[in-house]
């Protein structure tokens, strides 16, 4: 059991890091779109842009999926739930 819990601690573990990583992309990579598309504007001939800025669709799509990866990491309760059922089943079983 308690190796059990190790290895569940470790996937945990796992999921947080990845997210962690995948936010430090998100950040560098969206702060260069943003930054790329506010030099550039100008050179259009731009001075009062109006519209949607291209990046903001990166931005917010990459974002529902760092909400997803942030949601498995910190509140994915899936493994906890599961050995709670196990639980109640062996104990039904033992009675």
């Amino acid at each position: 059991m308690e190796d059990e819990k190790d290895k569940q601690l470790w996937r945990i573990a796992k999921k947080r890091a990845g997210f962690k990583r995948h936010l430090a992309t998100y950040i560098i990579i969206n702060g260069f779109l943003w930054a790329l598309w506010w030099f550039t504007k100008g050179e259009r001939g731009e001075s009062d842009y109006e519209g949607v800025p291209w990046p903001i669709w990166s931005t917010l799509g990459w974002g529902v999926g760092l909400a997803f990866s942030y949601y498995g990491a910190y509140h994915d309760n899936r493994d906890e739930d599961t050995m709670r059922e196990y639980q109640k089943l062996k104990d039904r079983e033992g009675k």
